[in-house]
């Protein structure tokens, strides 16, 4: 994945996606709404399946990056965490 901030100010963030699909956006569109600091966390893409996806994060009393990574951290936890249950029941 590719990472090219194309707009941040205090409290928005626009960042493409690039090397990403539907998948991936929805997860971490999702993760983000359970920050109680983002107001709006949603993504685009020009075309379904050639388009580079376009993350669109707002907050309130946070920075958009930080949340960002926040959110990042907690996927890569759940992540693990889902990969070792799945370890032991196979």
């Amino acid at each position: 994945m590719e990472l090219n901030v194309l707009e941040e100010t205090k409290t928005r963030m626009v960042v493409e996606l690039k090397g990403e699909d539907h998948t991936f956006c929805n997860f971490l569109k999702k993760e983000l709404w359970n920050d109680d600091k983002v107001k709006v966390s949603t993504y685009a893409m020009n075309h379904p399946s050639i388009g580079i996806p376009r993350l669109i994060l707002e907050t309130s009393g946070k920075a958009p990056r930080e949340a960002l990574q926040d959110a990042a951290k907690r996927l890569s936890k759940n992540i693990e965490a889902f990969k070792k249950a799945s370890e032991k029941e196979i």
